[in-house]
């Protein structure tokens, strides 16, 4: 029996969500520093650049793309250098930059729930 559109369109996104999972190494793919987890747009990352630590931590492809261009900022690599201390300094500076946009979000809503209380303040919980 021949496939219609819609099957093979089906069949294609499926094999296509599939393989990216398998890429994600989960099922349930979310963005470290804000939570989405349309699979689509979860990234690997590289958390001291690639080229110096294998670690990697899921981002959607926004922050991704915030933390690899902070990455840009922060010291080049000098071979006489020693190699492990390097890659801790470059992990623990990639790291900052993840948790300074999660700092960012939660001053936002930390002070966006003292707003609301203050707009609720009639009501009895």
């Amino acid at each position: 029996m021949k496939e219609t559109r819609m099957e093979n369109s089906t069949s294609d996104y499926e094999r296509r969500k599939q393989a990216r999972l398998e890429k994600l190494g989960t099922n349930n793919p979310s963005c470290g520093v804000c939570g989405f987890r349309d699979w689509r747009c979860i990234e690997k990352h590289h958390i001291a650049g690639h080229k110096r630590d294998k670690a990697t931590a899921l981002l959607c492809a926004n922050h991704h793309r915030i933390v690899t261009d902070d990455q840009k900022d922060h010291p080049p690599f000098d071979p006489d250098a020693d190699p492990l201390l390097d890659s801790i300094g470059q992990f623990l500076l990639a790291l900052a930059s993840m948790l300074k946009i999660v700092v960012e979000k939660l001053l936002e809503f930390g002070h966006a729930l003292i707003d609301r209380s203050k707009t609720q303040s009639g009501l009895k919980v």
